[in-house]
This record gives C-alpha cells, sequence and structure tokens, in this order.
C-alpha cells in the first residue's frame, strides 16, 4: 500500500476550487460572485494539495482586530480520515496564536460531529450561554 503524499500552502483557493471544494464536501454552494467578493478579503487561508491538485482548505476571515471566524473547512471526502481536516486547523491555530490580537474574539460554526476536531484546537460549545444565528440570503 502507498502512502498518499500531501502538502499545505498557504494560499487563497480560486474561485473554481472553491466552489469545487465546499460543495463536494457536502458544505453548501456559493455563487460565483459571493466567492470572487469574498476570497480576495480572507485574512488567512491554507490549502492541502495531493499531487498538486486541491483536495482540502480552510479560511480565517473578520476585521483584522475584534473578531475572527473559522470558514470553509472542507475536505473531499475521498481524503477524509487522513488528518486533513487536523493539518488545515493546525495551520489555522498558528495563524490565530502569532496573528489575533489579545482579547479577540474567535468563532466558527460546527457542523453535524465537526465540534469535536475544534475542541482539539481549543474551541468551546457556547450553549447554553450563547447559541449560534444565522442569515442566509437565497434568490428569489
Amino acid at each position: 500500500m502507498t502512502e498518499t503524499a500531501y502538502s499545505l500552502v498557504h494560499t487563497i483557493p480560486s474561485v473554481e476550487t472553491y466552489r469545487h471544494l465546499r460543495t463536494a464536501a457536502g458544505l453548501s454552494g456559493k455563487t460565483v460572485e459571493a466567492a470572487s467578493r469574498g476570497l480576495p478579503n480572507s485574512l488567512f487561508a491554507v490549502q492541502v494539495l495531493c499531487a498538486g491538485e486541491p483536495v482540502g482548505m480552510g479560511r480565517v476571515i473578520g476585521d483584522g482586530g475584534a473578531f475572527y471566524q473559522v470558514v470553509d473547512i472542507a475536505v473531499l471526502p475521498e481524503h477524509q480520515g487522513r488528518g486533513l481536516g487536523k493539518m488545515i486547523m493546525a495551520a489555522i491555530s498558528d495563524f490565530i496564536a502569532r496573528e489575533v490580537p489579545e482579547s479577540a474574539y474567535v468563532s466558527l460554526i460546527a457542523d453535524g460531529e465537526a465540534y469535536r476536531l475544534y475542541q482539539q484546537f481549543g474551541f468551546a460549545l457556547t450553549a447554553p450561554a450563547s447559541q449560534g444565528m444565522a442569515l442566509k440570503k437565497t434568490a428569489g
């Protein structure tokens, strides 16, 4: 059995890569317009490559001072279960430790059982003290 070689690169994904990784990993789709507007505003982004092809990603967005949000943690299904989510979160955790000022609030929304991964990097459930809320703009 051959070990698959993965590498981590600190770069924002292209619009096409971003949209593909999100939907293929089971996250909600984003329009070309939304991705084109949002991606350049990333504070930090990483991609995991396998044979030069992106198979995972993660980003940090926010105002660069008081508030940050971890978003877009996505790994293609055929590459899941190999520690790539941990690799992505380790890079994000290093960014947070290095660049985020004291008193800043770093948040994320964990889908399903993903909270277990994020807990390994110091994130804690906020309920019942606070509840996550969202407003999703849809076409129409």
